[in-house]
């Protein structure tokens, strides 16, 4: 990457403490969508045009869970993270990274391990409880048959 795209213009700045302000991991629509209210001629292109600068520079890290869009955290310590399979929500988990994974694995394999990362997948507290009202809705309902009655 050149000089002049390492620069921290305003544009990336303004990405930047707008992805900080996410509690969570913002997809490139959500920083879109947020960078928009400050900057309003700002155009898609170049929110990842400037995602993907950040990550380079080690700004930020890209999170290619498992869904299709991608993440971004501004937070790029090793850590990990949970992803709901209903909205996808990513959070980071409150746990110290399992180091001696990677020394397990370089005794275990040829492979020259460089690191990690661990993502958990189940159901976000809100989508839980969503789920746990419609049935609560669902147990409570009465059958056909009895409406009939």
């Amino acid at each position: 990457m050149s000089n002049q795209e390492l620069r921290m213009t305003r544009q990336r700045r303004v990405i930047l403490e707008e992805i900080r302000r996410f509690d969570g991991h913002p997809t490139a629509d959500e920083v879109y969508e947020a960078v928009r209210k400050r900057l309003p001629r700002i155009s898609m292109s170049t929110i990842y045009r400037d995602l993907e600068a950040l990550c380079e520079w080690g700004k930020i890290q890209v999170l290619e869970v498992g869904c299709s869009k991608k993440h971004f955290d501004a937070d790029t310590n090793n850590h990990y993270h949970a992803r709901c399979i209903r909205c996808g929500r990513v959070t980071n988990l409150p746990v110290q990274p399992f180091t001696y994974l990677e020394q397990a694995f370089r005794d275990l394999c040829d492979y020259k391990v460089i690191g990690h990362r661990l993502e958990l997948i189940g159901l976000c507290p809100d989508c839980l409880k969503q789920q746990k009202e419609k049935q609560r809705q669902a147990a409570t309902e009465p059958v056909e048959a009895d409406k009939k009655g």
